[in-house]
């Protein structure tokens, strides 16, 4: 009798998308941090600066229904240049809406199959959500209290 692992269970699922998007986006040349704080208070799993300064936000979904219960996604867009979603290979692709891009991950890397649409933030926010991303990023490079965009004035 064969021995075999069991299914990966739902945050296994959720980290090895998060390692596969981040592999693709540094291959891309943007830095990505996890579970960044929005000015709005939620929290985006994935979010890279680019080297032109553009933002991009990925939302990682370990399954449909994770992906389903969601609600809260579209208020993550006045925060970013474009915004992706980042399934498994397996994922029921048809489900993604058509004005968001999809990126394919797994553990190892990641593929872009539909590019997001490219929206341009205001200047204010633009500099509002980049000052938070290199504090954060700071601060967890120092191992210090981590900042909250939320709160900051």
């Amino acid at each position: 009798m064969a021995i075999t692992d069991p299914a990966p269970s739902r945050p296994e699922i959720t980290q090895a998308l998060a390692r596969g998007v981040q592999r693709l986006l540094i291959q891309r040349n943007y830095a990505p941090l996890l579970e960044f704080t929005l000015g709005n208070g939620r929290r985006a799993d994935i979010m890279a600066l680019g080297p032109k300064g553009d933002i991009l936000i990925v939302e990682t979904k370990s399954g449909v229904e994770d992906f389903i219960v969601d609600m809260k996604w579209p208020e993550y867009r006045d925060y970013c240049d474009a915004f992706y979603f980042a399934v498994t290979v397996d994922f029921p692709q048809a489900l993604v809406p058509e004005d968001v891009g999809l990126i394919i991950a797994d553990g190892f890397g990641g593929e872009i199959v539909r590019e997001a649409p490219r929206l341009s933030l205001a200047g204010a926010r633009r500099k509002a959500v980049t000052l938070s991303f290199a504090r954060l990023a700071a601060a967890r490079l120092l191992g210090a209290p981590l900042p909250d965009p939320a709160t900051e004035t």
